[in-house]
């Protein structure tokens, strides 16, 4: 405070430095993006280490965007037959033939001494209005159309086959992914994942109700189907009867000898059980036309080759079988492919 020397009083309000201005909350937006990119990523991490190969694949198949078909098709071929809910199937329509630009080849021109002309000569393969010539060169020009057609037919057929091996190799992985989902997803399955087994063979995709230690799949010595075979039965019948493929069932036991008197023996047994399991998926709504064949192969194929008496040896084993090979063979399940 000072005083001037009219009298007046002059207040002079002194403000100290302060340690600068706020700086402000930016970079807690920044901080925090940070975090959730990095929270996503170790979470992106985790997903792919705790999922299976199988899994991995059916994410993959269902989000691919496009699916070849065979150019004869529709989507009815699909795994669910072209239907969709509350609208009608895929409809059937004739295909186009495809359009085919042949090749023009390039007039000769002749050269000097070519049949005592000379170069510039007129030839007679010019000539189109000679009928001589016409009809000389119409064999040969029939001739390479033949060739060329069934060089393009094979083509075709080929492209075709390959389309069609392509679309059931996704229909088959869709297949176990589903089954494996549903031993997840299901609590009453979960006890029988190690029942189930599924792996491929020559003849298609194998699926196997496996008897272990402690679950049997049948009673000892009987043809009644057990009640966790019944349901891991339905779970079965439940996805393949959306694939058009046909089904080969069979029995099987182990190598124990059957003690009942008379002529019932393991390959009776083998073969009741093997149409028991045709009644089951027959009654949980597989057609009758798309089963192949049911065999009994009693202790002939075993699962475990050096342990004839395991409990893995008494099974049922279905195959769907690849589409296009006609009737399956006279083998029980075809070997697995490694």
């Amino acid at each position: 405070m000072a005083k001037q020397g009219n009298g007046t009083i002059i207040v002079k309000k002194i403000k100290k430095g302060g340690h600068g201005g706020h700086h402000g909350g930016a970079w807690k937006v920044a901080y925090a993006d940070f975090v959730t990119a990095m929270m996503a990523f170790f979470l992106l991490l985790w997903l792919l280490n705790v999922t299976t190969d199988v899994q991995k694949r059916g994410i993959a198949d269902y989000f691919e965007p496009t699916m070849s078909v065979k150019s004869e098709s529709s989507g009815s071929g699909g795994i669910l037959g072209g239907k969709a809910i509350g609208t009608p199937g895929a409809l059937p329509r004739d295909s186009v033939a495809p359009n085919v630009a042949l090749p023009i080849p390039a007039e000769r021109q002749p050269e000097e001494g070519d049949d005592g002309e000379e170069a510039g000569a007129p030839s007679k393969q010019e000539n189109p209005g000679d009928p001589q010539q016409a009809a000389k060169s119409q064999p040969a020009d029939k001739s390479n159309s033949a060739d060329f057609a069934a060089r393009l037919d094979k083509i075709t057929e080929a492209a075709a086959a390959k389309s069609a091996a392509e679309r059931e190799e996704r229909q088959f992985a869709a297949a176990e992914f589903a089954l494996r989902q549903a031993m997840q997803d299901i609590p009453d399955l979960k006890n029988l994942a190690e029942n189930l087994v599924i792996d491929r063979t020559l003849e298609g995709l194998r699926i196997q109700i496996v008897d272990q230690d402690k679950t049997s799949m049948f009673p000892l010595g009987s043809s009644e189907m057990a009640e966790p075979a019944k349901k891991l039965m339905a779970i079965v019948t439940q996805v393949v009867q959306r694939l058009p493929n046909k089904l080969s069932v069979s029995g099987h036991t182990d190598g124990t000898p059957f003690s009942r008197t008379g002529n019932y023996g393991n390959w009776e047994l083998s073969a009741d059980r093997a149409n028991a399991s045709r009644r089951a998926l027959v009654g949980a709504g597989r057609p009758v036309e798309r089963i192949a064949k049911v065999v009994g192969v009693a202790d002939r194929d075993p699962m475990v080759a050096d342990q004839p008496n395991s409990p893995r040896n008494r099974r049922i084993s279905m195959v769907l079988l690849h589409e296009g090979k006609g009737s399956p063979s006279n083998a029980a399940d075809g070997k697995a492919v490694q």
